[in-house]
């Protein structure tokens, strides 16, 4: 079963679901990740990474 839609996921974790997260820090940004791959940093720090849309 798919995770929800707004599911969040801080850098370091595994990926939950895939589909485009988007950073929640400014600028943001949107990026697909693919479940089971380490969710990334942002501008360099470490970020909660919310989803938006399924893949």
């Amino acid at each position: 079963m798919s995770k929800p839609l707004g599911t969040t996921a801080r850098t370091g974790e595994s990926c939950p679901e895939s589909g485009v997260w988007e950073s929640q820090d400014s600028p943001s940004t949107t990026a697909p990740i693919a479940k089971g791959n380490t969710m990334p940093p942002h501008n360099g720090k470490a970020v909660t990474w919310k989803l938006i849309r399924y893949a």
